[in-house]
């Protein structure tokens, strides 16, 4: 596993990205890395784009990635994850969640949603896990642990222990909703484990 790295989280509105991003950022924390963090909200509040930067390593300047050099994109939804093919390089990695939340434009008919993108980001060669956490999320009975699910199948590849994350996730998260979220964050650990011994 890397020890300094790029990660930028992508997906719409209300998914927990900025959670998520923070969760990751106090785990590399914890785990002795300088980490440097910026979130851009969009429209967050209609169901738009919303974006968070993430760097870690020994000493980091700037939270800003630049095209081409994100090491893993986490993406929340699965157009999100092509919006930001031009920040991925030849080793990245996307994490997707395979869930489709229809814009407005496609909503009311005057787009159409992309059809195969996860067969599209395979054309491309890059090393992609694929995860239905909104289903994850949805038999824990609380779908708002999407993002749990899926800062769990992210911390199998990242250089963090999972003591510490759980560690993390007892401090960050409110006691009535710790319990769930980190049963979200272990179940998402789990998936990625079997989908790595699947390949």
């Amino acid at each position: 596993m890397k020890t300094q790295g790029n990660i930028l989280f992508c997906g719409v509105g209300g998914q927990g990205i900025l959670l998520a991003s923070e969760i990751t950022a106090y785990g590399l924390l914890a785990a002795g890395f300088d980490v440097k963090k910026s979130e851009v909200h969009g429209m967050a509040q209609r169901g738009g784009s919303v974006v968070a930067h993430l760097r870690y390593g020994a000493k980091v300047q700037s939270p800003l990635i630049e095209p081409g050099t994100a090491d893993i994109v986490v993406a929340f939804e699965e157009m999100e994850a092509v919006r930001y093919l031009p920040f991925l390089h030849q080793q990245s990695r996307v994490v997707v969640n395979t869930q489709q939340i229809l814009p407005s434009a496609v909503a009311t008919g005057k787009m159409t949603y992309p059809e195969n993108v996860l067969a599209e980001l395979a054309t491309r060669h890059i090393a992609l896990t694929a995860v239905d956490a909104a289903a994850v999320a949805r038999e824990l009975g609380e779908l708002r642990a999407v993002n749990m699910v899926m800062v769990g199948v992210l911390s199998t590849f990242l250089p963090v222990a999972e003591g510490m994350f759980i560690d993390t996730l007892q401090q960050r998260i409110p006691e009535r909703f710790r319990a769930v979220n980190l049963k979200a964050f272990q179940k998402g650990r789990e998936i990625s484990v079997i989908s790595r011994e699947a390949w």
